[in-house]
């Protein structure tokens, strides 16, 4: 298969996936972001890398958001909101967070594969993103991709969905988010 042809097929899965995501838990979270005093996000490898560009445009839209582990993360409390995506929903240190943050009295929210997973569990909100696992060798959700691929595309995606959301909600484009893109680069 040509590089090119890869890249049509990728996008096939994420018409695929996307085909079969849910809008109530998508609204509850879009709903919850809205009304947290802060945003905090957390994910391990690459879905840590999809949290931090979510992370990102919230912040372009003015909401007061941080990604859990830099050194300017202030503390967690009772008003915010944490947002996990982890396509296991079993990454160690990410339950801990979880634990932590539900028994500081914040809300929970676990974007994954699996949401009946341990931090599924613990979380007060669970978005089911449909995709293969990195370890599944069946799976419904079959895919051309490596590893967690898939899902960490779906993510990036879904994120993007729900900043869309928020953006509507808020009365915001891109020419208003502009002013609080980065300048010192």
């Amino acid at each position: 298969m040509q590089t090119t042809q890869y890249v049509t097929e990728i996008i096939k899965e994420l018409n695929r996936t996307a085909d079969l995501l849910t809008n109530e838990e998508a609204e509850k979270l879009v709903d919850h972001v809205l009304k947290s005093k802060k945003i905090f996000v957390a994910g391990a490898g690459r879905s840590g890398f999809m949290a931090k560009s979510f992370a990102m445009r919230m912040m372009h839209m003015g909401l007061d958001t941080y990604v859990v582990g830099e050194s300017v993360t202030p503390n967690l409390e009772e008003d915010d909101i944490l947002i996990i995506g982890s396509g296991s929903g079993e990454t160690k240190s990410l339950i801990s967070m979880a634990e932590k943050a539900k028994n500081l009295g914040a809300t929970v929210a676990l974007v994954t594969i699996f949401p009946e997973s341990t931090i599924g569990k613990i979380a007060d909100i669970s978005i089911k993103l449909p995709a293969k696992s990195k370890t599944e060798t069946d799976s419904e959700f079959n895919t051309i991709q490596p590893m967690g691929s898939l899902f960490e595309q779906t993510l990036l995606l879904f994120f993007d969905a729900i900043i869309l959301r928020v953006m509507e909600k808020k009365g915001l484009n891109s020419e208003t988010m502009f002013g609080r893109h980065a300048n010192l680069e």
